[in-house]
């Protein structure tokens, strides 16, 4: 038995992190102290107010463990780790976990390549960026390959000169052709310089060289290849735009500003790098009643950086951190230079900051009305739902639905709908096993015995391991279960559930004669449901989507069962010899009616394979 008042009494004057255990034995918080015995004891003192959420936190803790560390800047770095690892509940939460897009130019190869890459390493490439958007990197990298004719294969050069035939962007004039040595280590190089200098925002030469090119191809009448240059100019035109000059100094620079209420932060990430406004980023980030700008801002830096390879010269904030000392040594040997973090007060920076902020607080309130206006789609639409059926609320509904071909492979499936959003995890699919025919009652009496059959098998098990916080999608019972049709479906749900002993609200998704949704069938009456209402459109969006999951799922054994063949049954006709009998005969009718001297003629068909063929179809015939 851990006693919370004992332990605190053997906590180390030690800098560390510590970690917060509930009674399953969950990390619920991680945090850092510059000495662990008096950070710890103030969690537990009936004086100290760590703010609504943490209080509540406090009275969750059943255990702690503590890891101790040399310094406070090594706790830093194992507080990020484990934050990130176990992502606790009452911690601050970054809710994005990206990883940027950078251009890597591989100057440690004879014949570099440019490539698109996710991490930034230390080898002997050069990096560029990082960029906000995947898309924008691939084209800058489809466009320098065009511009300057540099290789996109991943032969070892000049180790594989000339072992292979040259690729086709050889041919179509995008490769110089090392991989064939038909351009010297030094010319190749050449046009690799005048990539990166690309890449650093020099662009005014390789206009004025597109721009001459493009004139001298028009002036001797060859238009096709002026339209080329002219299409290669605006494409450097509409990358060079994306690099807006927002400072001369030339430096690397985030600039970080955030805005919240009660429940939301929105953080907002200027990425300056040579002095350009590269892009921008925001992040949702998970926060606590009465937590401050500084708190979440602190959190936010810790949580960010940790995940990115990059970190620049200098960090812009809007308002001083805490721990900005031991984070900004944390940055300096990330960076392996000195890394800045400061607060501007006047000037451009000062204007920048200001405007990451605005960014911020609009992403903000245009979310809330996204969130607002999606409410009402969804847990608006479940309420009135309930309210059309007078019950008192529901969160989780299940619909089902059967699909069969004349009787062919009967299935049902199950969709499930949690507070009006599907919960495709928890959807299930069921191929019928004691229906014959194409009987819906009999199959939806099946599909629901068996679903929720597993479902109180389920609980019993987890009764019997004393299981509290574990739930299967079977174990879990619904609100309320939507039936694909009127009075029938419904009776037979409900017979179901009866023989089950189980009380489940059951209503019916009634449509019209042109196949569209017309109202509820519940408790033995057709309500009509308001068109335009919210609680109609997800009716619809339910009904549609058991139906659309149902035929899938009917539609993927159908065609498993018509890929295979009857020359699948045949002794000695694999894949292979299938294949060569169905290219030579074009039919299965054709097949049938060859002679066993034929049949040789395809491919790999030897006299014993062409006899047991010929028989098959013999026995077939007389049969």
């Amino acid at each position: 038995m851990f006693d919370i008042q004992e332990e605190l009494k053997k906590l180390p004057d030690r800098p560390g992190v510590y970690l917060m255990h509930d009674k399953n034995d969950t990390i619920i918080y991680v945090g850092k102290a510059v000495n662990l015995k008096n950070r710890v004891r103030q969690y537990f003192r009936a004086s100290h107010n760590e703010g609504i959420r943490k209080d509540q936190m406090v009275r969750l803790i059943e255990r702690f463990e503590y890891i101790i560390t040399d310094s406070e800047l090594e706790a830093l770095v194992l507080e990020c780790n484990l934050i990130k690892e176990h992502r606790p509940k009452y911690n601050i939460l970054l809710k994005d976990d990206k990883t940027y897009p950078y251009i890597k130019v591989t100057l440690g190869e004879t014949y570099p390549r440019v490539l698109f890459s996710r991490q930034m390493k230390k080898d002997k490439s050069q990096y560029f960026g990082p960029y906000t958007s995947a898309g924008a990197v691939k084209d800058t990298i489809e466009l320098l390959r065009r511009l300057y004719q540099i290789r996109s294969c991943n032969r070892q050069l000049p180790k594989d000169t000339g072992k292979e035939r040259p690729c086709l962007n050889y041919h179509i004039h995008q490769c110089k052709g090392p991989c064939q040595g038909y351009i010297s280590p030094e010319e190749y190089r050449e046009q690799i310089r005048k990539a990166m200098d690309f890449l650093n925002g020099n662009y005014k030469p390789l206009l004025e060289e597109l721009e001459q090119k493009m004139q001298a191809a028009s002036g001797e009448m060859d238009f096709e290849k002026a339209m080329e240059y002219r299409d290669l100019i605006n494409s450097v035109r509409q990358v060079s735009e994306k690099q807006k000059v927002t400072h001369s100094d030339g430096e690397d620079k985030d600039v970080i500003a955030l805005a919240k209420d009660d429940r939301d932060a929105v953080v907002q990430v200027f990425f300056v790098r040579d002095g350009r406004l590269i892009g921008r980023e925001h992040f949702y980030v998970t926060i606590n009643v009465g937590d401050t700008t500084q708190q979440i801002l602190t959190s936010f830096i810790k949580q960010f950086y940790a995940g990115t390879p990059f970190i620049p010269k200098e960090v812009m904030l809007q308002t001083k951190i805490s721990e900005d000392e031991v984070i900004a040594r944390w940055l300096s040997e990330r960076r392996g230079q000195r890394v800045y973090i400061r607060v501007p007060k006047k000037g451009i920076k000062e204007k920048l900051v200001d405007l990451a902020q605005k960014n911020a607080r609009l992403v903000l309130n245009q979310d809330k009305e996204r969130l607002k206006r999606e409410e009402g789609r969804t847990i608006g639409a479940m309420k009135e739902i309930a309210k059309l059926l007078g019950l008192p609320g529901i969160s989780r509904v299940e619909a089902y639905d059967i699909s069969n071909t004349n009787g062919f492979e009967s299935v049902g499936s199950m969709i499930v709908y949690e507070k009006g959003k599907p919960c495709r995890s928890d959807y299930r699919k069921f191929k019928l096993r004691t229906v014959a025919g194409p009987d819906d009652y009999a199959s939806m009496h099946e599909v629901l015995t068996r679903r929720f059959i597993h479902g109180l098998e389920e609980r019993r098990e987890r009764e019997e391991k004393q299981l509290e916080n574990e739930y299967g999608s079977f174990t879990r019972f619904p609100d309320l279960i939507m039936m694909d049709g009127g009075r029938g479906q419904v009776n037979i749900a409900l017979q179901v559930l009866e023989e089950l002993h189980l009380d489940i609200p059951v209503c019916g998704m009634v449509k019209d004669d042109f196949h569209r949704t017309r109202g509820l069938y519940f408790q033995n009456v057709e309500l009509p449901v308001n068109r335009d209402s919210e609680g109609f459109k997800l009716i619809t969006r339910i009904q549609d989507e058991a139906h659309r999951f149902a035929i899938e799922y009917h539609r993927s054994l159908r065609s498993r069962e018509q890929v295979h063949s009857v020359l699948d049954d045949i002794p000695g006709i694999g894949p292979a010899r299938r294949k060569a009998l169905m290219r030579y005969f074009q039919s299965i009718d054709a097949i049938r009616q060859a002679s066993v001297e034929q049949l040789c003629e395809a491919d790999s068909m030897n006299e014993k394979a062409a006899r047991a063929v010929y028989q098959y179809f013999q026995e077939k015939t007389s049969h």
